[in-house]
């Protein structure tokens, strides 16, 4: 276990997988439909359809100003660089060409506005994609969009001119040349080995006065952009008053933008509240107490009268209601003790403390409630990392009983049943349900069960009877000169050990339950559903691509075909058993777990006990829990579980917590140890000092080429260190990376598929990386906005965003498209939702009827509702 400043892996800046999820796709945090397999049909429809307010462009007014919020004020505009960002990506989106942007499923589809066609003319002996631009696409200095531009672009981010600052290239250095075509509207790029992703290159796409040069390219476009093609413009970034200003772009030769200016303010999430409550804002990603407190004053609003569960001052999830008559219906100490006239004054001062609060509040309530929720599911997953490079987790048997301890499914509803979102446990690490290719490869794992993860731990030798008593407190592997340097940390950020240790916690398991979850409030609020702190790897982190959302910059799956199953020693190829390496993908099935024979002889009884149990019980059952700590040599089987402490983090040490007392079932205990939220990644999860971890990725359109970093064997480089790229787990094996190059050159969608589909069920057996759930995606917005909101997948189309016009919000009836019929039903939208619609107006109802779906929005606003299938035919 690394030390915190004692990195034990490098990364690498050659390609970073965008996240700012999702503006590129947040990740910040991109398909053909000629192919077709076992697993289209489950895969159609997302887990959670898209909830932006649909409306025909017809019915938007034309003007308006739109004030969403952001995070920060990006400090580069360049989304090619290190400290790129999701405003950097939102901002890209709505100003820059991207060539291919995602659709509802996620799927990379041809932007008509950019593109008249692109496909691969030539696949031997070199592939060749053809290119034929807009001839209407111009930079908004006049000039057409052509060659030039693409040829400073791939040099750029070729890889080759180190003089250019870059975080992310993947795919460029595939590229032999590029050339003018049979006109200046044809761009033919030649690829010196077979690129199956060539729809990720050249989205965004800037302008050579950008790429041409290295000072141009480092430092020319982070506060501003010379040249522009996007249907607004950057007007403005004001640092000083955190905003930025985009404007109608005079030279769009497009639908012209609904609104005349999109100003983008940097509202840090614990103060959009206010900010909303004040109306300072029209649209803005909240985490769940705020949208339950949204949700708590429109029914307040609407008069109501259900239960108060909006998240009071110093209330946890009642209402201001409760606290008002809570502070009149209890006297005060001093009112009852009869206490001096000095106490009797504090305790008058404290309750005006409160009476303020509770008017405050009460105001602030009124505010929100001129807003809505709309929710869906953000394509990225978050995920319980486990750290495989030393001590006990280097052993695959070990972190293999770690994912069999874990109930997947409690721990996605605990965090998404209370939004009514969709809670099932992500299949595959490289797509999310609704994607084209989604296949659920879990089962190269195993699900959740004590009995199989007890056999393997025993297996690997750690057994209840293992551990020497004056060293049970003693982490596995661990120095003592490490030890105290972490007790030293211990007392700097906190931490606390969760385990059979705690004797009271393990008798009263589920007294424990409600305890622990209070962390943040109530046993209610520490449950319910929230995306605040669920960690997004590159959110604000070197490396930043642009955003999945937005540009199509990364999201396609794993085959459908196969049926993943238990692999025996027959089916683990050889690659995956070479000596030095790291863990092998495949750990054998386990021996029974040994009955604790050095114990106590109440102990060995309650093995016994445990032991009959199981025997009973059916595979799938749980085992009854271990009574007391497993060991090996002398050393108790202890696991450090790094969480953030922020105020923002409550949900992810919520999970945390439930992770915990899960093993806790098996005999692992967990020292938990909470650290700042600005040394999260960079200090312990990217350096690798942590065992257990919890962060998030983003589903990518592009997997191949974005989940080779994350998931790929580590290797050392030159100066003796590991090289891991993005894989932080450490965890991996060469016949993974070969599976991804095999699929990254693979040009027949269905057989890229199928190998993708290998290599997802070989990382679940690696059990490096375990999916917990589908983080979900809330944002607060006026109900008069159109077209905003949760994209879910899909990359925004900001010249169709606008304000309904009140003079034309009569009934629409819009002819569904084959899309809509897929999603309908898939989740109600939040606007129309049990919890809301008591206080909902006809008007109201109207406008949030689930019948508007994502699909009509673009049918109705003119977006391309042919591009999937017009894509057929021009991108083969």
């Amino acid at each position: 276990m690394s030390q915190v400043g004692a990195p034990r892996g490098r990364t690498c800046s050659r390609t970073i997988r965008s996240v700012a999820l999702l503006t590129s796709g947040v990740l910040a945090l991109p398909v053909l439909a000629a192919c077709s397999s076992d697993g289209d049909e489950r895969s159609k429809a997302p887990a959670a359809a898209q909830d932006v307010g649909p409306a025909a462009r017809d019915r938007i007014a034309d003007g308006g100003t739109l004030r969403w919020a952001v995070d920060t004020v990006p400090t580069t505009l360049n989304t090619f660089q290190a400290d790129a960002d999701a405003a950097t990506s939102r901002i890209a989106g709505a100003v820059l060409p991207s060539l291919f942007t995602l659709d509802k499923t996620g799927r990379p589809q041809r932007n008509p506005d950019y593109l008249e066609s692109a496909k691969i003319i030539e696949r031997e002996p070199k592939q060749v994609v053809l290119y034929k631009l807009n001839q209407q696409a111009v930079w908004s200095d006049g000039r057409e969009l052509g060659a030039a531009d693409f040829v400073a672009q791939w040099r750029a981010l070729s890889g080759k001119d180190s003089a250019y600052w870059t975080a992310r290239n993947a795919g460029y250095e595939r590229i032999q040349k590029i050339e003018r075509g049979a006109n200046d509207l044809e761009v033919r790029v030649t690829f010196n080995k077979p690129y199956a992703d060539w729809r990720a290159l050249f989205s965004p796409l800037y302008p050579k006065d950008v790429m041409g040069a290295p000072n141009s390219f480092n430092d020319g476009a982070r506060a501003k952009l010379k040249a522009t093609a996007g249907p607004f413009q950057l007007k403005e970034m004001d640092r000083a008053d955190r905003e930025i200003t985009l404007v109608r772009n005079p030279r769009w030769w497009g639908a012209r933008p609904k609104l005349d200016t999109i100003v983008l303010s940097a509202v840090p999430r614990d103060k959009r509240a206010a900010a909303l409550a004040a109306g300072t804002l029209d649209l803005a990603e909240i985490d769940s107490p705020v949208a339950e407190r949204i949700t708590q004053a429109r029914h307040n609003k609407g008069g109501g009268a259900g239960p108060q569960t909006g998240a009071g001052p110093a209330s946890g999830a009642r209402g201001p209601g409760a606290e008002t008559a809570a502070a009149s219906a209890t006297p005060s100490s001093a009112e009852e003790d009869g206490s001096d006239e000095e106490k009797a004054e504090a305790a008058r001062e404290s309750r005006g403390k409160k009476t303020r609060a509770l008017a405050k509040y009460a105001k602030e309530q009124r505010g929100l409630g001129g807003y809505v929720v709309r929710k869906s599911l953000e394509p990225a997953f978050t995920q319980l990392a486990l750290n495989g490079e030393t001590g006990p987790l280097a052993d695959e048997r070990v972190r293999r009983a770690v994912a069999r301890a874990l109930d997947r499914k409690k721990l996605a509803e605990a965090v998404l049943k209370p939004l009514g979102l969709p809670a099932n446990p992500p299949g595959s690490h490289l797509a999310l349900a609704g994607q084209h290719a989604y296949a659920d490869s879990s089962d190269a794992l195993g699900d959740q069960n004590t009995r199989e993860a007890q056999a393997l731990l025993a297996d690997a030798g750690w057994t209840p009877g293992g551990a020497v008593k004056k060293d049970a407190g003693t982490k596995a592997g661990s120095e003592a000169d490490a030890d105290k340097k972490k007790d030293k940390e211990k007392g700097e950020n906190g931490s606390e050990t969760t385990g059979t240790d705690k004797k009271k916690e393990d008798k009263q398991e589920d007294k424990g339950d409600n305890a622990k979850d209070s962390e943040s409030g109530s046993a209610s609020d520490s449950d319910s559903a929230s995306d605040e702190g669920a960690y997004i790897v590159g959110d604000n982190k070197p490396g930043r691509g642009a955003p999945l959302s937005e540009t199509g910059s990364r999201v396609i799956a794993p085959a459908a075909a196969g049926q993943a199953r238990w692999l025996d020693d027959a089916d683990v190829n050889a690659q995956d058993r070479q000596q030095g390496g790291m863990a092998g993908a495949y750990a054998p099935g386990g021996t029974a777990a040994p009955a604790a024979d050095s114990a106590s002889p109440s102990t060995t009884s309650s093995a016994s006990a445990s032991a009959s149990t199981s025997a009973s019980a059916s595979p799938s059952t749980s085992a009854s829990p271990l009574p007391g700590p497993l060991g090996k040599d002398g050393k108790a089987l202890t696991l450090r579980f790094v969480l953030p402490s922020g105020p923002g983090s409550e949900q992810l040490r919520t999970v945390g917590q439930k992770i915990a007392r899960m093993l806790d079932r098996i005999g692992i205990r967990t020292e938990i140890t909470k650290v700042a939220d600005a040394d999260y990644f960079k200090d312990h999860v990217a350096s690798g000092d942590y065992d257990l971890a919890l962060y998030s990725w983003p589903a990518t359109a592009y997997p191949a080429t974005d989940g080779r970093p994350i998931y790929a064997k580590p290797v050392p480089a030159s100066d003796g260190s590991l090289l891991v790229e993005q894989n932080y787990t450490r965890v991996g094996t060469d016949h993974i990376n070969q599976l991804f190059d095999q699929a990254a050159s693979e040009l027949d969608e269905k057989a890229a598929r199928d190998l993708l589909r290998r290599a997802d069920a070989r990382i679940w057996a690696a059990a490096g990386s375990i999916p917990l759930y589908q983080r979900p995606q809330l944002v607060a917005a006026k109900p008069a906005v159109a077209n905003a909101g949760a994209f879910a997948f899909a990359a925004p189309r900001y010249e169709d965003i606008g304000f309904k016009d009140p003079a034309k919000s009569g009934p629409e009836h819009p002819q569904k498209s084959a899309g809509a019929k897929e999603t309908a039903g898939a989740t109600q939208s939040p606007e129309a939702s049990p919890k809301e619609s008591p206080e909902a107006s006809p008007k109201e109802s109207a406008e949030a009827s689930p019948k508007e779906s994502a699909d009509e929005s673009a049918d109705d606003t003119g977006n391309d509702s042919g591009n999937e299938s017009a894509g057929e035919s021009d991108e083969q």
